[in-house]
C-alpha cells in the first residue's frame, strides 16, 4: 500500500506512530532525517564557536562548516557563486530584507505586482512598502485551476511595474505557477523579480540561472532541514542594488563613531551571530536529499497525491480548492465548518491544517472562511492516507 522506503530515516515518525499520530502537515513544517539531527548534535558536541571572527580551532572549524553549507546551497540552486547565497531566519525574513533593502529604488506612483494566492510572507512586506512609499499594489487574478492567469498579467505588468513578487507553488492550492511567462513579462518592463520558493523548493531541484529571477527565497524547515534558517538567493547585479537593513557585528568592514563601511553580500546582510548549527545542518539536509533517487521520490509522491485526490473526490460534499498538482490538497465540506472537522480529526490522531493557511486574502477571494489542508512528505505512505480517510469518514458521520 504505497510504502515509503525513506520512512525509517526520520526518527520522529516512529515516535509519532507510537503516540497514534498520523502527520499530514508537511507543508507547514517537515520532519527531519537522522542525518540532520546528527549534524546539529555534531556541531554542539564538538565545541560550539562563532563564525568568521575567531582564530582558534573551534571557530575555524565552525566557519569552514558554515561556509561549506553556503557552497552546498549554491550548488543545489545552481547559483553562479556561493556569494549569491544569504542566510536568513527563513523565507519570511528574506522577503522582508528585500522590502527594506530595495525601498530606495521606488518612487510614489510606482507599482508592485503580486498575485491573489500569496502567503502573508509574500504579501505583507510589499503591502507595507507600498504604504510607506505611496506605491500601487497590483494583484494578479487566478483561473479556476488555481493558477495565475497570464491574460490579465499581460495587462497588469506594465511600464510602472518596478517589482514582481510571486510564489512558485501555492501553499493552499498546490499548483505550479507559470513563472517563465510572468518573469519574462516583468523583465521586458525592467522590473525586479522575486520568487517565493518556500513550497516549491521542496519538490525537485530548481536552477536559478535557468529560472532567471533576481531573487529566490525558501525556508530550511519545510525542506526537511532545521528550523530558524532560510536562504535568499540573488543575482549578482540584483544584490548590488540592496541596501543594508540590519546592523551589528560581522557585517561591517570598518566602524567609527560617526560612520561605518559595510560588507556587501553575503556577509553584509548577515548581521550578528547567525543560526550556526542550523546552517551547518542545512548542508547535511541537502546532502541527504541529493543522495536520494529523485525519480523514485517524485514517483512515490505522485502516487500518494493521486490516492489523496481520488479519495477526497469520492466523498460526498467534499470540494477541492482548485486543481492541485502535487504534495497537498485543500478542501471544504458542504455544511461543515473547517474548525469543527479539524477538531474531530485531531481527536483521532490526524495532524492536518485548518483555517486560512496564512493566505487570508486568497480565502476571501474564494469566498471561504477557511479550509482543511492535507500535505504530504516523502516519508508518508498509503497507510497514513487510509487512517486519514477512516478518520474523515468518522468525523463526517458525526457532523452530519
Amino acid at each position: 500500500m504505497l510504502p515509503s522506503p525513506w520512512r525509517s530515516d526520520f526518527p520522529a515518525l516512529s515516535a509519532l506512530d507510537a503516540e497514534g499520530q498520523t502527520y499530514l502537515d508537511s507543508a507547514a513544517t517537515a520532519q527531519k532525517p537522522q542525518a540532520v539531527l546528527d549534524a546539529l548534535l555534531g556541531y554542539y558536541a564538538s565545541g560550539a564557536a562563532n563564525v568568521h571572527r575567531a582564530q582558534h580551532l573551534p571557530g575555524e572549524r565552525a566557519t569552514r562548516a558554515f561556509e561549506d553549507s553556503r557552497t552546498r546551497v549554491a550548488h543545489w540552486l545552481n547559483a553562479a557563486n556561493p556569494a549569491q547565497i544569504i542566510f536568513t531566519r527563513g523565507a519570511t525574513e528574506a522577503i522582508n530584507l528585500l522590502a527594506y533593502g530595495l525601498e530606495h529604488l521606488f518612487q510614489p506612483g510606482d507599482e508592485i505586482v503580486i498575485s491573489a494566492l500569496e502567503h502573508h510572507a509574500n504579501l505583507l512586506p510589499w503591502q507595507q512598502l507600498a504604504l510607506r512609499r505611496q506605491l500601487k499594489l497590483q494583484v494578479l487574478p487566478l483561473d479556476d485551476r488555481g493558477e495565475i492567469d497570464p491574460g490579465p498579467a499581460r495587462e497588469l505588468i506594465g511600464p510602472r511595474t518596478r517589482l514582481l513578487a510571486v510564489s512558485q507553488l501555492s501553499n493552499v492550492l498546490g499548483r505550479w505557477q507559470p513563472l517563465a511567462e510572468l518573469l519574462a513579462l516583468a523583465r521586458t518592463q525592467g522590473a525586479i523579480t522575486v520568487v517565493d520558493g518556500a513550497q516549491g523548493a521542496v519538490h525537485g531541484r530548481h536552477d536559478m540561472q535557468a529560472l532567471g529571477c533576481d531573487f529566490y527565497a525558501f525556508s530550511s524547515h519545510k525542506l526537511y532541514g532545521p528550523d530558524g534558517v532560510g536562504v535568499l538567493y540573488g543575482r549578482g547585479e540584483a544584490l548590488a542594488r540592496l541596501r543594508h537593513w540590519q546592523f551589528g557585528g560581522e557585517m561591517v568592514h570598518s566602524a567609527h563613531y560617526q560612520h561605518a563601511d559595510f560588507h556587501g553580500a553575503p556577509l553584509g546582510f548577515e548581521a550578528g551571530t547567525p543560526a550556526i548549527a542550523s546552517v551547518i545542518a542545512l548542508g547535511a539536509t541537502l546532502d541527504y536529499l541529493g543522495n536520494l533517487d529523485s525519480a523514485a521520490v517524485a514517483g512515490h509522491e505522485a502516487a500518494l497525491h493521486a490516492k489523496l485526490l481520488a479519495g477526497l473526490k469520492a466523498r460526498e460534499g467534499v470540494r477541492l480548492l482548485g486543481e492541485p498538482q502535487l504534495a497537498l490538497a485543500s478542501f471544504t465540506v458542504d455544511g461543515v465548518h473547517n474548525a469543527d472537522l479539524s477538531h474531530l480529526l485531531t481527536e483521532q490522531g490526524i495532524a492536518v491544517r485548518a483555517g486560512h493557511h496564512c493566505a487570508m486574502p486568497l480565502m476571501q477571494t474564494l469566498g471561504l472562511a477557511g479550509s482543511i489542508r492535507v500535505s504530504l512528505g516523502l516519508y508518508n505512505d498509503g497507510d497514513d492516507l487510509e487512517r486519514f480517510f477512516g478518520a474523515l469518514d468518522n468525523a463526517l458521520e458525526l457532523l452530519r
